[in-house]
């Protein structure tokens, strides 16, 4: 019986939270029920389980998705080494040295999304299943190969243009402003329609998923209802097909003979999702104070122990700020955290210059921070009254393990080798009381 494609442009909501169970088939009638499921998959179809976490994980860990496809995934031949470009690479010594760099170009030369990545900072060389690994994606020509990554989950931040991905479990159109995670394993393709550039978590340990909310109560943050994962496409296409995957942090790349983008129907809950980070719900203080960061948490990837992120998403909207009596930026602190921040767009408050949309900061464990000399003057005689920053969004990246730089984001030209001198501006102030 031949195989006729349904089209269809509505995303599946995750209505309980990430890593529920889902299901969608771009062929009525294609995704199999009760005991026909796998040793007869109608259309003939092959059954394909991917799993993202080890079999014997508890239930609420477990990331796993049954697909059905027109050829299985073992259908290719021998993998061989690529070049990796700038991806990874050495990683220079633990630094406790506060970084910063400035937006890396637009690409000129034709590039696709794997070509364009550049590696920034890395807690270890990725051969881990602990830590993060963290990217500049630059990009300005769709991709003609498939990928996949064996050694992380992917959280791409879109930072200038959009992106178009063809997962095995469908579409997914994600633009600055969103966010959109593609689980270990899952092959895709990148499509741009010009330059596009942004930001690139590998998280090497467990899956992201929504932080507790404690004292916050049912609502707040990231709601689940907002997050979309795809539904069911695929492609029935017989041409020389290359495919690249990510393995113990080097590139590896075998030929196929048709595209391996070809599930017609699935079930499970490791699958890619996306969110719009507009709806984004922030909460702050309303009287005195200004809280941690980390009530910005939109994803965590926990530890073994108890409130130990092995990494956080932590985003920095346009929001009212009303507390009284209380310095507006972020204060100077010195964190256990390793932060690695980036900006999306507009500017940021704790910086008045010299941190740009699509440039990065690392502040390494314990390495004390904070707004900048302008920003903390400003902030010290300014009147406290109720504002809300013009159209902003920066985040951060913050895993417990510390960051390396690569040694070749550190021969960058766009690094800020006069970063420090931001705060060199800040003046005694203290003043004996008289006797």
């Amino acid at each position: 019986m031949p195989i006729t494609p349904t089209t269809s442009d509505t995303s599946l909501r995750y209505s309980s939270g990430l890593g529920n169970e889902l299901s969608s088939e771009a062929v009525a009638g294609a995704l199999p029920l009760g005991r026909n499921s796998p040793q007869r998959v109608p259309f003939g179809l092959y059954a394909e389980q991917l799993s993202g976490t080890a079999f014997t994980v508890p239930r609420h860990e477990s990331r796993r998705s049954w697909l059905y496809r027109i050829r299985p995934s073992a259908l290719h031949g021998e993998f061989s080494r690529i070049d990796n470009g700038a991806l990874c690479g050495p990683l220079t010594e633990p630094t406790p040295n506060r970084l910063r760099w400035d937006p890396l170009p637009v690409l000129s030369a034709a590039t696709d999304f794997i070509a364009g990545l550049f590696t920034v900072c890395a807690t270890d060389s990725g051969k881990r299943a602990a830590g993060a690994s963290i990217h500049i994606y630059r990009a300005n020509e769709s991709m003609r190969r498939v990928f996949f990554n064996a050694d992380a989950e992917m959280l791409i931040i879109p930072e200038q243009g959009s992106l178009r991905l063809a997962t095995e479990l469908g579409l997914v159109d994600v633009a600055p402003g969103e966010i959109v995670i593609v689980p270990r394993g899952m092959k895709m393709r990148v499509d741009v329609a010009g330059p596009v550039r942004g930001y690139l978590c590998e998280n090497h340990g467990a899956p992201f998923r929504l932080p507790e909310l404690g004292p916050i109560g049912a609502n707040g943050l990231a709601n689940p209802r907002d997050f979309f994962a795809p539904t069911a496409w695929f492609e029935e296409r017989e041409e020389p097909t290359e495919l690249v995957q990510k393995f113990q942090g080097n590139l590896w790349s075998t030929r196929l003979a048709h595209s391996p983008l070809d599930v017609v129907a699935w079930h499970g809950n490791h699958v890619p999702f996306k969110y719009d980070l507009g709806k984004f719900n922030t909460m702050g203080s309303v009287s005195f104070d200004h809280p941690d960061p980390s009530l910005n948490t939109v994803l965590t990837s926990p530890t073994n122990t108890p409130g130990l992120a092995n990494v956080d998403f932590v985003i920095f909207p346009s929001r009212w700020q009303v507390a009284e009596d209380t310095f507006r930026p972020p204060w100077f602190h010195r964190n256990y955290m390793n932060e690695y921040m980036g900006l999306i767009r507009g500017a940021y408050d704790a910086k008045a210059s010299g941190f740009l949309p699509g440039g990065a900061s690392l502040h390494t464990r314990m390495s004390a921070h904070g707004p900048d000399a302008e920003t903390a003057s400003r902030a010290l005689t300014t009147a406290l009254k109720p504002e809300k920053p013009a159209d902003t969004l920066a985040f951060m990246l913050e895993t417990s393990a510390v960051l390396c730089p690569t040694e070749k984001a550190m021969r960058l030209d766009q690094r800020q080798r006069n970063y420090d001198s931001c705060w060199s501006g800040l003046q005694k102030t203290f003043e004996h009381p008289t006797p």
